[in-house]
């Protein structure tokens, strides 16, 4: 059984059909990348797949659980955790902090231990305090636990994104471009963390840019062009299938250079 199935999925904005009619799956355990040119619609469907956007038709579900047009609230519940393109972090919260912000669908609620500070309300507190750390250490920010967020480098702040999505012990893990920005030593880091992610059994989706990074740790890649399905399958059989090498190099080019399209593809 699928942990993700995206059914007949479509969304538009006007006379723009950002998403048209697509489907597919993602299997639990499983690395599943979505790549496409700029403007084939990855940004929408993440929206889509994390409650931002309503789909005009079509339906999503994880684990079963039909989470289409839920809030986002919902979807974190439900055990979707995500990281941002744009960092999301807060600056004025120590690196810590922001991690066990991560936790607080699984912190008490309960008024009366807030407000009078009970022993178990403490326990909690340093429960979430060490968890939040250890998942740290886990991402690879031993040197940053102490750290104030505004003060750690711009590779770091991606991995305590992760860091912070994972404290929602999700079930599927979505990665929004956990490599944009970085240098390559950088982006080594974060092919490690995924592959050591998924070594551990996670599901993970990722949308990306750094073809060489999709390439090396996905199980499966899905293409889009203009919102819909353009191939799908396993990253060899994604880097040469002469409709990506098209789209991605253009018709002209594809057809010029056969022998080493589909190494432009992985390496673009």
């Amino acid at each position: 059984m699928s942990l993700l199935a995206v059914e007949h999925l479509s969304k538009g904005f006007g006379g723009l059909r950002a998403i048209d009619d697509l489907s597919f799956e993602v299997q639990p355990g499983t690395v599943h990348a979505i790549i496409g040119p700029n403007g084939a619609g990855k940004t929408t469907l993440l929206n889509l797949m994390t409650g931002i956007y309503v789909p005009d038709s079509g339906r999503i579900r994880l684990a079963g659980q039909d989470l289409t047009g839920q809030p986002t609230h919902r979807w974190a519940a439900a055990g979707l955790g995500r990281t941002f393109q744009n960092l999301q972090v807060f600056f004025n919260m120590s690196a810590l902090e922001n991690v066990m912000t991560g936790r607080h669908l699984h912190e008490s609620t309960a008024l009366v231990p807030a407000i009078f500070r009970l022993p178990m309300l403490r326990r909690a507190e340093a429960l979430n305090r060490a968890q939040a750390e250890a998942l740290m250490h886990r991402v690879g920010l031993d040197a940053w636990v102490d750290a104030a967020a505004d003060a750690m480098p711009y590779g770091a702040l991606k991995r305590l994104e992760i860091a912070r999505a994972l404290a929602t012990e999700p079930r599927l893990l979505l990665l929004d471009e956990p490599a944009a920005g970085l240098n390559q030593t950088e982006a080594r880091e974060i092919d490690a963390l995924i592959r050591e992610l998924a070594k551990g059994g996670m599901t993970v989706v990722l949308v990306e840019h750094n073809m060489r990074l999709v390439m090396e740790v996905s199980d499966s890649v899905l293409v889009l062009e203009r919102g819909a399905r353009l191939a799908e399958g396993t990253p060899a059989e994604v880097a040469h299938d002469p409709r990506v090498i098209e789209a991605y190099l253009g018709a002209e080019t594809a057809s010029d250079k056969p022998p080493d399209a589909a190494a432009e593809v992985t390496h673009a």
